[in-house]
C-alpha cells in the first residue's frame, strides 16, 4: 500500500471504471488515510476513525465496480451486501453482524491462499510421494534385521530406493497421470446442518457441526480418481497440514480490522420514514442495527472478535425517492464523505466499450477468437452502439452501463448462435449492421424483454 498514493490509485481504477473522477478521488484518498494511520504514533492511532463514503448514483454508474476494484487494489477483504436484505432485531431474515462474520471468513480464506502457496512446493513433493506408495507399495513382507546381515540389508533398502527412485522419475514425467486410483482423504464425520439458516442464525449450524464434528474421531474417505486429479486433491490436503491456521487466524483477524473494506448497497431502500405497516416496518430499526457496526463495536466470530472501529464502509443508492438526509442523524454522522455519481453520456459509453481491460467489445472479441473468428467493430459502430444505449436509457428505466450488455447481446445473438457451424472468419460489425439488429429495441417502448 506504501507505493499506491492517491493519484496511482486514481490512474489504477481508471483502467477499469470510465469517468467518475469525483468518486475515484474520494476511495483513493480515503484508502491512503489507511496507510497513513498505521504509521501514526500508537497513542494518537486509535483515535482516527475511516472516511465512510456514500456513492450515490443511479444504477450502472460504476459504484460497486469502484468499491470492488479498490478492494483489489489493497488486497484488502471486501464483502457486498445490500441493506434491503437485514432486518431488525427480533424480525425474520439476518442479522447485521453476519456482515462482519461474512467479512471475516473472507479474509481467512485470502490469508489461508497465501499461506498454502508458500508450501506449495513442500505439499506438492509430499503428495507425489503419497502418490508412489499408492502406485508401487512394497507387496513382499520386508526381512527383519534378525534374518539378514548389515551388508544384505543395506543391500536391500538400496535396490528398492533405485526402484523407487526410477519410478519417481517415471511419475514427474507424466506417464501415470490418466491411471486410476484409489487414494484415502479426511472427510467431515457429521454432514452440514441447515435447519437454522431461514432464521438468521447463520453461524449456529456452524458452530454445532462444528462441535459435534470435534467430539467424534475424523473419518477418512476413500475415492477413485485418476492420478493427475489425485495429485491436487492430496496436494491440497498436505498444504492444510504445513500451514499454521492460528497463525492464518490471527493475520485475519489483523486484516479485517486494520483493512477490511464493506460495501453496503441500496442503503436508499432502508432510508425515509417508517411505515406503520407492511414490509418497510423495520428498515429505521435496520439503520439503528447497522449503526454500531459502522461506529465500532465488538462483533463474535468463531475465529474470535473483531473490532469495527477502523473498516471502511462504502454505502451506494441511488436516492431517487428518498435522500440521505432521510436516514437517522446517527447514521448519517457515520458517512462525512458523499459523492454524487455522474450519469453517464454517450461518449461515457463510447469509451466504456473501448477502454477499460475489460471492455464489453474485447470479451466478445476474445470468446469469438475461441472459434478462430476475427471480430471487429468499426468506429462508427461502435458510436451507434453508444448512441442507442444512451437514447433507451433516456426513454425508459436509466440502467446505465448495463444497457450495454443489452445492446451487445442482441447484435451478436446471431453470429454467437451460428459460428460454431459457420465458415466466416472474419466478421466486421458496422453501423448499418447495429442499426438493423437493434431497431426492434429502440422502438419497442416495453423493452421487458431485453431489461436486466
Amino acid at each position: 500500500m506504501e507505493e499506491l498514493t492517491p493519484r496511482q490509485i486514481v490512474k489504477e481504477l481508471g483502467k477499469y471504471i470510465v469517468g467518475q473522477e469525483a468518486a475515484k478521488k474520494s476511495v483513493a484518498i480515503a484508502m491512503r488515510n489507511r496507510w497513513r494511520r498505521l504509521q501514526v504514533p500508537d497513542e494518537l492511532r486509535e483515535e482516527i476513525m475511516p472516511n465512510n463514503i456514500i456513492l450515490i448514483g443511479s444504477t450502472g454508474v460504476g459504484k460497486t465496480e469502484i468499491a470492488r476494484r479498490l478492494a483489489m487494489l489493497a488486497a484488502a477483504p471486501f464483502i457486498k451486501v445490500e441493506a434491503s436484505k437485514f432486518t431488525e432485531v427480533g424480525y425474520v431474515g439476518r442479522d447485521v453482524e453476519s456482515i462482519i462474520r461474512d467479512l471475516t471468513e473472507v479474509a481467512v480464506g485470502m490469508v489461508r491462499q497465501t499461506h498454502e502457496i508458500e508450501v506449495e512446493g513442500k505439499a506438492l513433493e509430499q503428495a507425489n510421494e503419497r502418490l508412489l506408495d499408492i502406485l508401487f507399495p512394497v507387496s513382499d513382507p520386508v526381512p527383519t534385521p534378525a534374518a539378514l546381515d548389515d551388508e544384505q540389508a543395506a543391500e536391500l533398502r538400496a535396490r528398492h530406493e533405485r526402484t523407487r527412485e526410477k519410478m519417481r522419475v517415471r511419475l514427474d514425467a507424466g506417464e501415470f497421470e490418466n491411471q486410476i486410483i484409489e487414494i484415502k482423504t479426511s472427510g467431515d464425520s457429521v454432514p452440514v446442518l441447515q435447519m437454522f439458516g431461514p432464521l438468521g442464525m447463520d453461524d449456529m449450524a456452524m458452530n454445532l457441526q462444528e462441535m459435534i464434528g470435534n467430539a467424534l474421531p475424523k473419518r477418512s474417505r476413500t475415492q477413485k480418481t485418476t492420478v493427475e486429479e489425485a495429485r491436487k486433491i492430496l496436494a491440497a490436503e498436505e498444504a492444510g497440514k504445513l500451514i499454521d491456521m492460528d497463525e492464518v487466524i490471527r493475520e485475519a483477524l489483523q486484516r479485517v480490522e486494520e483493512m477490511g473494506i464493506v460495501f453496503v448497497d441500496e442503503l436508499d431502500k432502508i432510508a425515509g420514514e417508517t411505515a406503520a405497516s407492511g414490509p418497510d416496518v423495520s428498515r429505521e430499526g435496520v439503520q439503528r442495527d447497522i449503526l454500531p457496526i459502522v461506529e465500532g463495536c465488538n462483533v463474535v466470530t468463531k475465529y474470535g472478535v473483531v473490532i469495527t472501529d477502523h473498516i471502511l464502509f462504502i454505502a451506494a443508492g441511488a436516492f431517487h425517492v428518498s435522500k440521505p438526509s432521510d436516514l437517522i442523524p446517527e447514521l448519517q454522522g457515520r458517512f462525512p464523505i458523499r459523492v454524487e455519481m455522474d450519469d453517464l453520456n454517450q461518449k461515457d459509453f463510447v469509451k466504456i466499450l473501448t477502454h477499460p481491460r475489460n471492455a464489453l467489445i474485447k470479451q466478445y472479441e476474445a470468446l469469438l477468437k475461441t472459434e478462430g473468428v476475427d471480430l471487429q467493430f468499426d468506429k462508427a459502430a461502435i458510436k451507434e452502439i453508444a448512441k442507442v444505449a444512451f437514447d433507451v436509457n433516456l426513454t425508459n428505466e436509466n440502467i446505465g452501463a448495463r444497457r450495454l450488455h443489452t445492446i451487445l447481446t442482441t447484435l451478436l445473438e446471431d453470429i454467437l448462435f451460428e459460428q460454431p457451424e459457420g465458415k466466416d472468419k472474419a466478421i466486421n460489425i458496422t453501423r448499418q449492421l447495429v442499426r438493423e439488429q437493434v431497431e426492434s429495441i429502440s422502438r419497442d417502448p416495453d423493452l421487458s424483454r431485453y431489461i436486466l
